[in-house]
């Protein structure tokens, strides 16, 4: 990575693991030997509402602060909130979305709608679009969707493996620690063989 600070932004609604999922990677990146700042917005998020989690990575980082157009990385952990949240994506910045649509209580309960084009605007966007759930039932447990964006977001970033894997190992209830190895690498290898792919 050098000694250039990356702006890794993640969002999602509360009960996805958006706050695990940006434990993990600051943790990571420590792990890494980098310095790492963290800034957390959490909303309504025991009830659906949006939670957003800035991590800032790099050999010195001054701030934790993100503005809009500043985010190197964008991981959601669905679409809506990925659209929401697209006005922070840098010029030639990565977009790496859940392909799941969560519907809002004012969606439930019809006082308004779902984005029409959600997939198509993302995909416009340069998003790469990951289907985390089934991605984590096959790699053992439906519960490790975030692991799998993670993992998805560890091809991006130029951490070594082990210092994803040992981190995993080491913050994870230990009854889920092979289903969340599984989960991470799943995620990755999913990037690596879209990559492989172009």
């Amino acid at each position: 990575m050098g000694d250039t600070t990356k702006t890794i932004l993640l969002c999602g609604v509360g009960g996805q693991g958006t706050i695990l999922a940006a434990d993990l990677l600051a943790h990571a990146a420590l792990a890494a030997g980098l310095d790492v700042k963290v800034s957390e917005i959490h909303g309504m998020a025991q009830r659906g509402g949006a939670v957003t989690t800035v991590v800032r990575v790099g050999e010195s980082v001054g701030s934790m602060v993100s503005d809009l157009g500043r985010a190197d990385v964008i991981v959601s952990f669905e679409t809506t909130e990925a659209l929401r949240n697209l006005p922070f994506l840098a010029e030639g910045g990565a977009l790496i979305v859940n392909d799941e649509a969560i519907k809002p209580l004012p969606v439930l309960t019809g006082k308004a709608a779902m984005p029409a084009r959600a997939r198509a605007d993302l995909l416009d966007a340069g998003a790469l679009l990951v289907p985390a759930a089934a991605i984590a039932r096959e790699a053992g447990n439906a519960k490790t969707s975030n692991v799998v964006l993670l993992g998805a977001l560890s091809a991006r970033l130029d951490f070594p493996a082990e210092a994803w894997e040992s981190t995993v190992a080491a913050r994870v209830p230990a009854k889920t620690v092979e289903a969340n190895l599984a989960a991470l690498r799943a995620g990755r290898a999913f990037v690596c063989e879209r990559e492989g792919e172009r």
